[in-house]
């Protein structure tokens, strides 16, 4: 299983989105973590992931917010 990370800490939308989606777009299943630090970023990453069919996980770590994205 291939895993990738993407640090989107203190990056406003729509870079931690725009990161994301090229991370995905590279991989055909496998995890992606996905570090951002605000709401905003959450939701839109979030709803990007579900749309490509990515099942996503979502802790708090302290100020961050870790989204694990499985497919």
């Amino acid at each position: 299983m291939l895993a990738r990370e993407v640090d989107a800490r203190g990056l406003l939308c729509p870079e931690p989105v725009l990161l994301t989606k090229q991370a995905l777009d590279n991989m055909n299943g496998g995890t992606v973590k996905v570090l951002v630090s605000n709401a905003a970023s959450r939701e839109n990453v979030s709803r990007l992931a579900e749309n490509k069919g990515w099942r996503v996980e979502i802790t708090n770590q302290g100020d961050d917010i870790l989204l694990i994205l499985i497919k």
